[in-house]
């Protein structure tokens, strides 16, 4: 029969009223089926969605259609990251409430993500910014002082002066404000931290129970705690070198059996010895000044030039205390990690060499390869930083690195400077404790009370939330909280004097870090409700960007094991399966070069091809652009896609469908629009191909053929089955795309046989189970296409409340070996043949071969050997 084009503009707003309708999606947490919790990182809610936002949703989906049709009761719930500080920057700029500006925003994203077709729990949606949800982080706040995971000091911070707030050390570049791109202060204020680091070895040991999740996440996890086991070192400062109080610089070092090779002691620029230095003599204080200014975060350290100052402070060598070496401020050298100063040995250590290169300090050897020279082994321009055999390091000469290490320090632990040993074993971790304070106004504010008398104050439980005021203004720079002339002024709880509420507010990271824990039971009273928290917990996939690896999942994994000693709940590991897709890339166009150069956007463009050139030209002028690098899609380079025109052009299944096509989720995907016409004429002939067929396949029971007519194509519609719930279960998206492809192939010809009027009834039966199976595992991809179909062919109820089908076991059996054929035990050729078939079937078949005939030329085999199944070796 003829039949219309398939037309998602109509069918997919059916589909997702009807599953709307029959809420289909709702979780129920007292299902007792087994759960599968399937979660993609919530979005911040920036406006619009992106083509990174649509691959990720679309393959959360994917997990979740195909987990609900295995049997599973799903929870995919979706939220909104919505604190932070773009929404103050749209504030003042647009003139309007960072409020209005989020709520806006996420009404916008939320009908897009509906138009996707995502199998989502809407009843729990929540945005961070609701008051309902921080009123239950403040409540956590409060348990986690009371377990003293929360506590107050005085912090060097990254201060800019234009955002008026603090700046993470990633967010410094080149000395300024990523945003504002002010010349960043160092200031010291009173900050709120969470102890962190009384996890660090739990935190640390636990990566390795987590092997659903990539190995490169869990390695970059391990750097960033960074567990170095090692000896603190204390270096007697010689007498008279300068006037100074201190008698002693006390290093951490994990190479203690490189002593030998020291040339020069390094502290950081807040080290008291280097304020003491600067005090007298402003050359340092300026040099000191300079290094606060720069970047702290490691990529800024590896990548700056290596500067410092001599001190004059000179410090005897452990040693040997005749043995003295100067000491340099270095801009390497952080006060927060270990002690604020390092040994430095250039032999051993790349940024070491660098340094004393520059400044004309000694390089001596004292490790080499176990298989080296001593007498010609030399340091050139790269340090040697591995193990080996001690050189030029006196009574430690011969020994291996960790012999050495050994010897050291049970020397330095024997001796005494003062009245302590010189030398301590020190286990020390480059985690540090999470600074949330931020001043700024859009966040969750932080539930304490200053009060004069009483001191820091936590708001009882009974008077939460503290909510952010509604009438604030962001006119002036700096946090509108210090500036309200009412919302600060509050009584203290305690003694009932006048008191003042903390204006900071919690880092947004906070607020991504229990978001999973939330949406168990967003309804209860409590942050939690423990039981059914249990029960849901750990996610058991989630999904997002590579980019979130460190901190975000270090964060959450932190905080769960603070609600569990808090308890909310008793897991410690809030993820179980961990997936970081790629992203979506696009080729970038522009015209012009240097500052003049312009970017332009895809859609002002058209494409033609002239001798294998493709060519770019604007729409408006005909004007040639240049095709430049592919690169991320970014609103500066302009090679987004909105996937809004996608699905209207298009619809949403195609758009899913590509996505997910192109190449393996953990990769990049080259956004094409030849790659998305392709996409969208593959959903129109599939349901060319079952519409075509539908009348008579609806009167058709569906039963596969294990005989007849029939059986092609019941086998390769079982063996495709069995093969795509394989992938499905590895989130090998793409593998699956490429069996459906061959699948539809394969059921071209049988489904217009049957469009036709031909076959008999048996074989009818084993197309229309082929086409069910068709839209089965279709369906977590392309959801609305194959409800489409499966309405066609008259299923009696929707795809996405029906089961995952069984694959027939005795259809998905190969009949067929192939086995290599040897002669004289090389091989010659290769044998297709029956399972099934004895040993002289086998044997005569192999002899047949022409290029086993060849290689004999006559001869007659003296014995053939035949391994079942496995092998056929020839002996002449």
């Amino acid at each position: 029969m003829a039949t219309e084009r398939y037309n998602p503009r109509e069918s997919e707003p059916r589909w997702q009223q009807n599953w709307n309708d029959a809420n289909v999606f709702l979780t129920d947490n007292d299902d007792p089926r087994e759960k599968y919790y399937v979660l993609e990182m919530f979005p911040y809610p920036s406006g619009r969605i992106h083509m990174g936002h649509v691959r990720n949703y679309a393959m959360g989906d994917v997990v979740a259609r195909y987990k609900r049709a295995r049997g599973y009761n799903v929870l995919h719930p979706m939220g909104w990251d919505a604190f932070g500080m773009p929404a103050e920057n749209a504030a003042r700029d647009n003139k309007v409430h960072p409020k209005e500006w989020t709520y806006r925003n996420i009404a916008s994203m939320k009908a897009q993500l509906k138009a996707m077709g995502l199998s989502l729990d809407w009843s729990r949606e929540f945005a961070t910014c609701d008051v309902e949800y921080y009123h239950r982080q403040q409540m956590l706040f409060i348990d986690m002082m009371e377990k003293e995971l929360v506590y107050r000091k005085k912090s060097k911070v990254n201060w800019d002066p234009v955002d008026n707030t603090v700046l993470a050390n990633e967010q410094v570049i080149d000395g300024r404000g990523w945003r504002s791109g002010a010349l960043v202060e160092q200031r010291e204020l009173t900050q709120w931290f969470f102890k962190i680091t009384d996890f660090s070895e739990d935190l640390l040991e636990a990566l390795d129970t987590l092997d659903h999740w990539p190995e490169k996440v869990r390695l970059m996890q391990k750097n960033w705690i960074g567990r170095s086991e090692g000896l603190t070192i204390r270096w007697e400062i010689a007498a008279g070198a300068v006037p100074t109080e201190e008698r002693e610089i006390a290093v951490y070092t994990t190479r203690p059996d490189t002593l030998f090779g020291a040339s020069f002691l390094a502290i950081a620029a807040d080290h008291p010895l280097a304020k003491e230095a600067a005090a007298r003599n402003a050359d340092v204080e300026a040099f000191c000044e300079e290094c606060r200014r720069a970047g702290t975060s490691v990529a800024a350290l590896e990548t700056a030039e290596k500067k410092g100052m001599d001190t004059g402070i000179r410090v005897r060598h452990p040693l040997d205390p005749s043995w003295e070496l100067p000491v340099y401020i270095a801009n390497f050298v952080l006060m927060d990690y270990g002690t604020g100063a390092i040994f430095g040995c250039p032999s051993g250590d790349q940024r070491d060499l660098d340094f004393a290169r520059k400044y004309d300090l000694p390089v001596v050897p004292v490790v080499m390869p176990k298989d080296a020279d001593s007498a010609t082994f030399e340091v050139g321009d790269t340090a040697y930083d591995g193990d080996g055999v001690m050189i030029n390091s006196r009574f430690l000469d011969g020994m291996t690195t960790t012999e050495a290490f050994d010897v050291v320090a049970a020397k330095l632990s024997a001796a005494t400077l003062g009245n302590a040993p010189q030398g301590e074993r020190k286990v020390n971790f480059r985690l540090r404790d999470w600074g949330i304070s931020r001043q700024r106004y859009w966040g969750c504010p932080i539930p304490v009370i200053h009060c004069e008398a009483c001191g820091v104050v936590p708001v009882p439980k009974q008077d939460l939330p503290v909510k952010l005021p509604d009438d604030v203004t962001f006119d002036l720079p700096g946090n509108p909280l210090d500036r309200h002339p009412t919302w600060r002024h509050v009584a203290c709880p305690q003694c009932a004097r006048d008191a003042r509420r903390e204006t900071d507010t919690m880092d947004t990271f906070v607020d991504s870090s229990w978001y999973f824990t939330r949406f168990t039971a967003p309804w209860e009273n409590e942050p939690t409700n423990k039981t059914v928290a249990n029960h849901w917990l750990p996610v058991d996939q989630y999904i997002g960007g590579i980019e979130h690896a460190i901190l975000h999942l270090l964060y959450s994994r932190f905080f769960t094991r603070a609600m569990q000693q808090t308890g909310h709940v008793d897991v410690k590991e809030p993820f179980k399966g961990l997936f970081t897709q790629g992203m979506v890339v696009h080729e970038t166009y522009s015209r012009g070069e240097g500052a003049s150069r312009e970017w332009i956007q895809p859609v002002d463009l058209r494409f033609e091809e002239i001798d294998g050139q493709r060519r770019a030209l604007l729409l408006s002028s005909g004007e040639e652009v240049t095709i430049g690098a592919i690169e991320k899609m970014s609103k500066s380079k302009k090679n987004v896609v909105d996937p809004d025109d996608i699905i209207a052009s298009y619809g949403a299944d195609t758009a899913r469908f590509f996505v997910l096509s192109d190449s393996p989720p953990d990769r990049d995907v080259i956004w094409s629009e030849a790659g998305v016409e392709g996409a969208h004429r593959f959903t129109q002939r599939v349901w060319r191909l079952v519409s075509e067929a539908c009348d008579r396949l609806k009167s058709s029971e569906p039963m596969p053929a294990h005989s007849g007519d029939g059986l092609a194509v019941s086998q390769v519609a079982h063996r495709t089955l069995k093969a795509v719930q394989a992938d499905y279960d590895k989130l090998a998206f793409n593998k699956a795309v490429a069996r459906i492809y061959e699948f539809v192939n394969a059921l071209a010809a049988p489904l217009a046989r049957v469009a036709a009027g031909e076959g008999d009834a048996a074989f009818c039966s084993a197309v229309r189970n082929a086409v069910e199976i068709l839209i089965a595992i279709v369906a977590p991809i392309t959801p609305h296409l194959s409800e489409e179909c499966a309405a066609a062919i008259g299923c009696p109820q929707m795809v996405a409340m029906s089961p995952w089908p069984d694959f027939d076991e005795a259809l998905v059996v190969e009949n067929e070996v192939m086995m290599p054929v040897q002669i004289n035990g090389k091989k010659r050729a290769e044998l297709t043949i029956a399972r099934d078939a004895d040993q002289s079937a086998v044997e005569a078949a192999a002899l047949a071969l022409g290029a086993v005939q060849s290689a004999l030329n006559g001869q007659a085999p003296k014995k053939i050997i035949v391994v079942p199944q496995r092998i056929v070796n020839i002996v002449v």
